[in-house]
C-alpha cells in the first residue's frame, strides 16, 4: 500500500510538472479496471481494494497488512490518504488542456475529460457505439476505423472544423487504447502567417533585384578598370541574393502543396543529366563518376526530383578541394528501396551537426559557406521534396573523410523499365505498362 501511495504521489508531481498525464498515470500503475473505477464518483475506495486485488500476490500482501497494521484507524488513514490522491488525479485529468479519451478493446469510450466534449463533441449522454461510430462523417471516424501504422495525424475538429487538432493513439494494458488531442489552430496560423510572409517577401524583392542585376551586367569592368572589383563583388552579390529568393519562392511553394505529379520519371537520362551538371560545375577540379547499378524508375515528380538530386550534386561539387572525388550512384537495397546517394571525398561534417543540416539558413561553417556561394537553402528544398514522395534523406558524414547523401525511395515508387513503353527520355505519365515492384 505504501509503494502505491508513493507511485501516485511521483504520477500528480509529474502532472504538476506538465508532463503526458494519462500516460504517466497508466504507466504508474499499471491497471486500466480500477482507473475506469477510481474515475466514477464514489469510486475511490473501490479503486484502492482493486489495487491490492488485482495484481498476483497483492492479496497475500494485503491479508499481511491487515494483521500488521498498528491499529484500524492508521488502516483507515492511510486509505484517506491514498483516496485523496486518487481524486486529485482524476481533477487534474478534467482540467487538462487536450481531449484525453479512454477506449475499451471494441473501441467505446470508458472515460473521456472535459475538454474531449469542445474539441471532439463527446457530450455527457449515454452511448455505447464505439467512438468511429461516434464521430462519423468526420475525418477523425475514418481515420479511426482505418487499420493503419500511423499513431499520429493532423486533421479538423469533428466538434469545429475550423480548429485543428493534433491527434495521438497509444496501446497500453489489455487491448486498451487512449486518444490524446491537443488544439493546434494559433500554431498553424501562425505557421501560415509565416509562409505568406516569406512569399509575398520574396515575390516583391525578385524584380528590383531583377533590375539591379541587369544594370550591373551593363557595367563592363574593363571600361571601369578602378571599379573592377567593386562591379564583380556587386554582380556576385546580386545574384547570390536572387538564388535567395527563388530558394524562398521554392520553399514556400513546397510547403503549400500536399503532394505533387504522379508521373513517371526515367531515371537513366536524369542520372546522366547530373553527371553533365556535376562536370560543369566542377570544371574539371574533380574526379566524378557515375555508377547505376540498377536500371529502375521510380514515381514521381520529375522536374522536383531532379531539383533535390542537383542540389545534392551542387554540394559535393562545392565543399569538395580540387582534385577530390564525387560518385554519384543510383542503385536498389535488399528491401527493394531506390536510392540516390552522392558521396564525396571533402572535408566532412562533424556528428554535432548531422541532426540540423536541413533546417532553413542553418550553416556548419559561415565562412565556408559565403565562399562556395550556397544559400543555406538547399538540403531545406531536398527534405520538402523528399517528404512530399515520402521518401528520406540519410547523411553519414566524418570531419576529414567525406560525406555521403542518400535520397531513400520508398519500394512502393520503384517501378520496373524494362517493361515500359514509355518514352524513356520524357517524365510524362506513367502507362498501364508500367509494373509497381
Amino acid at each position: 500500500m505504501r509503494s502505491d501511495s508513493v507511485m501516485l504521489r511521483v504520477v500528480l508531481a509529474a502532472i504538476l510538472a506538465g508532463t503526458l498525464l494519462p500516460a504517466a498515470l497508466i504507466a504508474a500503475v499499471g491497471g486500466a479496471t480500477w482507473w475506469t473505477l477510481a474515475l466514477t464518483a464514489g469510486g475511490e475506495i473501490i479503486a484502492l481494494l482493486w489495487l491490492a486485488l488485482a495484481r498476483p500476490g497483492r492479496a497475500s500482501g494485503l491479508s499481511n497488512a491487515l494483521h500488521d497494521r498498528p491499529s484500524a484507524h492508521a488502516e483507515h488513514t492511510r486509505q484517506q490518504r491514498l483516496a485523496t490522491q486518487l481524486r486529485d488525479v482524476r481533477d487534474a485529468a478534467q482540467s487538462w488542456p487536450d481531449a484525453i479519451v479512454l477506449l475499451d478493446r471494441q473501441g467505446c469510450v470508458r472515460w473521456r475529460n472535459t475538454a474531449a466534449s469542445r474539441l471532439l463533441g463527446l457530450h455527457r449522454q449515454a452511448d455505447e457505439r464505439p467512438l468511429a461510430d461516434r464521430l462519423s462523417g468526420s475525418e477523425l471516424g475514418a481515420w479511426l476505423r482505418k487499420e493503419s501504422d500511423q499513431l499520429h495525424t493532423d486533421m479538423p475538429a469533428p466538434a469545429d472544423p475550423a480548429l485543428r487538432l493534433s491527434v495521438t493513439i497509444m496501446a497500453f494494458g489489455a487491448h486498451m487504447q487512449l486518444l490524446l488531442a491537443r488544439d493546434i489552430s494559433t500554431l498553424n496560423r501562425l505557421e501560415q502567417v509565416r509562409r505568406d510572409f516569406v512569399a509575398n517577401v520574396s515575390h516583391e524583392l525578385r524584380t528590383p533585384l531583377t533590375v539591379i542585376h541587369g544594370y550591373l551586367e551593363l557595367l563592363d569592368p574593363a571600361d571601369l578598370p578602378e571599379l573592377a572589383p567593386v562591379l564583380v563583388e556587386m554582380r556576385m552579390q546580386s545574384q547570390r541574393m536572387r538564388q535567395i529568393v527563388e530558394d524562398l519562392l521554392t520553399l514556400s511553394r513546397l510547403e503549400t502543396r500536399h503532394a505533387l505529379p504522379d508521373e513517371h520519371v526515367a531515371m537513366a537520362p536524369l542520372l546522366e543529366t547530373l553527371r553533365r551538371e556535376a562536370e560543369a560545375l566542377s570544371q574539371g577540379r574533380h574526379i566524378i563518376t557515375l555508377d547505376a547499378a540498377t536500371d529502375v524508375d521510380v514515381r514521381g515528380s520529375g522536374h522536383d526530383l531532379h531539383s533535390a538530386f542537383s542540389n545534392l550534386v551542387s554540394n559535393a561539387v562545392r565543399y569538395t578541394p580540387s582534385g577530390g572525388n564525387i560518385r554519384l550512384s543510383w542503385q536498389r537495397t535488399s528491401a527493394g528501396e531506390a536510392v540516390f546517394s552522392v558521396r564525396d571525398s571533402g572535408l566532412g561534417i562533424p556528428a554535432e551537426h548531422l541532426g540540423r543540416l536541413t533546417e532553413r539558413f542553418y550553416r556548419v561553417s559561415a565562412s565556408r559557406s559565403r565562399e562556395s556561394g550556397g544559400t543555406g537553402l538547399g538540403l531545406a528544398i531536398v527534405k520538402h521534396i523528399l517528404n512530399l514522395h515520402q521518401a528520406r534523406l540519410d547523411v553519414e558524414s566524418e570531419p576529414g573523410r567525406g560525406s555521403t547523401f542518400a535520397c531513400v525511395l520508398d519500394v512502393s515508387r520503384v517501378i520496373d523499365s524494362t517493361i515500359d513503353t514509355l518514352d524513356s527520355g520524357d517524365s510524362s505519365p506513367a502507362g498501364t505498362s508500367a509494373r509497381r515492384l
